[in-house]
């Protein structure tokens, strides 16, 4: 298997490729190219020693169903979408698990939880014109979920967590407001420009932070 940091060259590389090919209109090649960038971030978390503690197991759990979610987010139909959503919820509820595994300071839950909360409805403000009524329970139950994430995310700083715990988890649910907009509300500019690295970087913090919690 590949050292991290070349793990690391080879997701970023990939991601650029993802989005230069989907500029130009050539979605099976850009398939490809997101198939070796997520392959990439599994094979880092990997690489990095996720096997060796129970916050490294769910981290790689997460990573694959984000593997998972990668793929079937390829298609259009809604059904399609539907399944990448769900594999993006169990990927989300398993890092809850890791950060939780991990341990998280009540105190930072709390200072956090104001502001993402707020973040959260914001964003439901904004999606619900656009998402039809059987989209509407399961885009609600995905913004709870993520937003617990990034609340737990930045609790584990008071436990001393990692930085790149944080990082990973916002990255995570920014990139996730590109997606929105582009199934979603629809918009004309490619959100995936923003959207891909956003993603990608986050994973890429995600899988490197087992390196750093081989104790939890």
């Amino acid at each position: 298997m590949l050292p991290p940091r070349h793990l690391v060259t080879l997701v970023a590389v990939a991601c650029l490729l993802v989005v230069a090919l989907l500029l130009h209109g050539h979605a099976l090649p850009a398939a490809g190219a997101k198939f070796v960038a997520s392959s990439a971030f599994v094979a880092l978390a990997v690489s990095s020693g996720a096997a060796a503690s129970v916050y490294g197991r769910l981290v790689l759990a997460g990573l694959v169903f984000s593997w998972c979610g990668d793929l079937l987010l390829v298609g259009a139909s809604r059904q399609a979408f539907l399944a990448g959503l769900a594999a993006f919820l169990l990927a989300h509820l398993a890092y809850v698990g890791a950060f939780i595994r991990h341990g998280v300071d009540r105190g930072w839950a709390v200072a956090a939880a104001l502001p993402v909360g707020v973040i959260a409805i914001t964003v439901w403000a904004w999606l619900a014109p656009y998402t039809a009524a059987d989209l509407a329970l399961p885009v609600r139950i995905y913004i709870v979920v993520i937003s617990l994430m990034v609340i737990l995310a930045i609790a584990t700083r008071g436990r001393g967590g990692s930085r790149l715990i944080v990082a990973g988890a916002i990255l995570f649910f920014a990139s996730d407001l590109s997606v929105a907009a582009l199934r979603l509300v629809q918009t004309t500019w490619p959100t995936y420009v923003i959207g891909l690295p956003l993603y990608y970087a986050g994973q890429v913090c995600l899988a490197l932070s087992v390196s750093q919690s081989r104790s939890h």
